[in-house]
């Protein structure tokens, strides 16, 4: 069975997001940290070399895939800011309406500059994706 390629690791997450070159994606990225810090009352891991994580949940496939993942992160990109939201988006439909102006992956929200969207519908969005993934994985808070 093949493991998660990325993982948690010691590298510290305030060093990371120094180094963020542009200067606007840094600041937005500390504003998510602090956005999901609240959310999740847990402090930030560096998840591989370039995503910053909080809080963990286990996951076992019906294939018997099992693994652990991060309740939610981000990760500030050249050309975004990627919020990872684990539920998806399909519960959060009256959130994403009031979001702004963004792009969807699968679990991925991508925005361009955090002035795009509105920031108090954005923690909301990261608060109730957490407490939907801490109910259906009995995540202790």
């Amino acid at each position: 069975m093949a493991e998660n390629k990325t993982k948690p690791t010691k590298g510290r997450v305030s060093d990371f997001i120094a180094a963020v070159d542009n200067p606007k994606r840094r600041a937005d990225a500390k504003k998510v940290a602090a956005m999901m810090r609240r959310a999740t009352g847990k402090r930030a891991t560096m998840w591989g070399d370039s995503m910053v994580g909080y809080g963990r949940y286990s996951y076992r496939y019906d294939s018997g895939r099992s693994g652990e993942w991060m309740l939610t992160g981000f990760a500030p990109r050249k050309q975004n800011l990627a919020v990872y939201i684990m539920p998806g988006f399909e519960p959060f439909e009256e959130h994403m309406a009031k979001l702004g102006k963004y792009k969807t992956g699968r679990s991925c929200l991508y925005i361009n500059k955090l002035e795009d969207v509105d920031e108090k519908v954005l923690e909301t969005l990261i608060t109730d994706s957490i407490k939907l993934m801490r109910r259906r994985y009995n995540v202790k808070p």
